[in-house]
């Protein structure tokens, strides 16, 4: 009996030091897509993109919560996991804030950035979507993970539309509304995020 519990205890020890090594590949990938793309956005004047990037550090900070929540009871997991909900839902507010601006001087974004840009960040995401697939069944903090993973990825693509319309219609309101959908996105995947963390730590 013991030596079950102790390769019991093995597995658990192996399966945390991979999920620990994951999440640390996926927050340094997010922090630094953040940079990237918030730096292009502000200089392409794209409200997708700097939504994008927003996002990006949302879920960095889900993954530096994540790291946190590791070896610790399954109450400060959920408590990891509504944190980092509010956060994601706080930030998706101010993006909606972010195009009032554009719309009243009539910016027009750079449609090459933000394809460049957008791909970038695609192939970001599509490499911390496979990392994470493994964890995707998990506890709710991997879950989390593996979902905001998930969404920006549909995010990437949004912005790559905009930047093709962008170009084609040599107009801003494809990026305005492209990024008003992200934050849109973002704020519903925190609420489910909050919701699911809220009925488990009742």
């Amino acid at each position: 009996m013991t030596g079950c519990d102790s390769c019991s205890s093995d597995k658990i020890a192996t399966a945390t030091k991979q999920q620990k090594r994951v999440l640390i590949i996926v927050l340094l990938i997010n922090a630094t897509m953040f940079v990237v793309e918030f730096i292009a956005g502000m200089l392409s004047h794209s409200t997708a993109l700097m939504a994008d990037s927003l996002d990006m550090l949302a879920d960095a900070l889900v993954y530096a919560l994540g790291l946190f929540a590791l070896n610790r009871a399954s109450h400060w997991k959920n408590r990891a996991a509504l944190t980092s909900g509010i956060f994601q839902m706080t930030l998706g507010l101010g993006i909606l804030i972010q195009p009032i601006y554009l719309i009243s001087t009539n910016t027009m974004p750079d449609a090459l950035s933000m394809g460049v840009f957008g791909v970038l960040a695609l192939i970001a995401n599509t490499v911390c979507f496979f990392l994470l697939m493994a964890y995707r069944d998990g506890d709710i903090n991997m879950r989390a993970t593996w979902i905001c993973t998930r969404n920006d990825m549909i995010n990437n693509v949004g912005v790559l539309i905009a930047a093709g319309l962008v170009y084609w219609l040599s107009s801003p309101l494809p990026d305005i509304i492209i990024g008003l959908i992200i934050a849109v996105i973002v704020m519903r995947s925190a609420w489910g995020v909050i919701k699911e963390a809220k009925t488990e730590l009742v």
